[in-house]
């Protein structure tokens, strides 16, 4: 059975480009054939600010986002992050994502794809990183990092990879699968 891969729209911001790129992430893990892929838009979730009473660790939630939330991050082996990059930080809808739940993240590898001016979001996923330890959450050296990424913008809203996004893209895949394996035994135990 193929490890089931999330590939992630973090940015909830009104005319956003993550959507284009994660698509374009998303197309490139279909073809990879290692993952049971699967594009996931944190927007559909439409999670407010953190508004549950119990904390998460003991996965008594009250609300109905709460729990679709839950059951999203919970049916996946691996994780894509595709995040911009706001006042050198992650955007908020991904820190109050990730805080949504814990359980749920526990043992499972994640990569960024990761969009911004000059530093193509690294500050961000560094900030990013942090948090996703103290989920248990395994974050990888390897990614796609994309610098000034209005430059890689087709006039219609599509995403013009380089061959550098496609060689960083199917590094990033083979190494989620790795992890992905190896840390299965945590995650069933």
């Amino acid at each position: 059975m193929r490890p089931r891969l999330h590939t992630l729209i973090s940015s909830t911001r009104p005319g956003r480009v993550g959507p284009a790129i994660a698509g374009w992430f998303h197309e490139l893990a279909l073809q990879h054939g290692g993952f049971d892929a699967h594009l996931v838009d944190l927007a559909d979730f439409n999670l407010p600010v953190l508004d549950e009473p119990n904390h998460p660790m003991k996965q008594a939630y009250q609300h109905a986002h709460t729990k679709a939330w839950a059951e999203s991050v919970h049916a996946a082996d691996a994780y894509v992050f595709v995040t911009p990059e706001h006042n050198y930080g992650p955007p908020a809808s991904l820190v109050n994502a990730l805080n949504y739940v814990y359980r749920e993240w526990n043992f499972k590898p994640a990569a960024f794809v990761s969009y911004g001016g000059v530093s193509g979001g690294l500050r961000g996923v560094q900030i990013t990183k942090q948090l996703l330890t103290t989920l248990k959450v395994v974050p990888l050296v390897e990614a796609v990092v994309i610098p000034m990424f209005a430059q890689h913008m087709d006039p219609a809203g599509g995403f013009k990879p380089t061959e550098m996004h496609e060689t960083s893209a199917k590094t990033a895949l083979a190494e989620l699968k790795r992890w992905a394996e190896a840390l299965k035994p945590l995650r069933t135990a």
